[in-house]
């Protein structure tokens, strides 16, 4: 888990998960110098909560590490927007904004890394009503 590696080595970490009772195992977890905020990464008010808990604890981020990812399956003459919106909000808009909300805490040589899920190749059959 990348989180606990920054906090072995001394970095306050910060992490946010949708579910409490996962976000205080991961915090179990990682140990020293990590804190939880719950919140859903595609929604701009947690987003705001979580900078702003950091910004009052530290003033300043060095290094975020955005991890998002969700797949979910379905033909295409089957997909709703909703499935639509569920994927993008947490893989695309999630991501953006995560990145965009922690830009004024960052100086200049902070890292920004990116992560995100990865589907394996599938047969296009699944993917298209053929």
């Amino acid at each position: 888990m990348t989180a606990k590696l920054f906090a072995t080595e001394g970095a306050y970490v910060y992490i946010t998960g949708r579910r409490q009772e996962r976000l205080d195992e991961a915090l179990k977890e990682i140990g020293r110098g990590a804190v939880g905020v719950q919140g859903d990464g595609s929604n701009s008010a947690d987003l705001d909560r979580l900078y702003e808990h950091i910004r009052r604890d530290h003033g300043k981020v060095d290094v975020v590490f955005a991890n998002a990812g969700i797949s979910e399956s379905a033909p295409l003459g089957g997909i709703e927007e909703s499935h639509f919106d569920r994927v993008f909000n947490t893989n695309v808009k999630g991501m953006v904004f995560t990145v965009q909300k922690a830009l004024p805490l960052m100086k200049a040589g902070g890292t920004v890394i990116l992560t995100g899920s990865w589907v394996g190749q599938q047969k296009a059959s699944q993917f298209v009503d053929l």
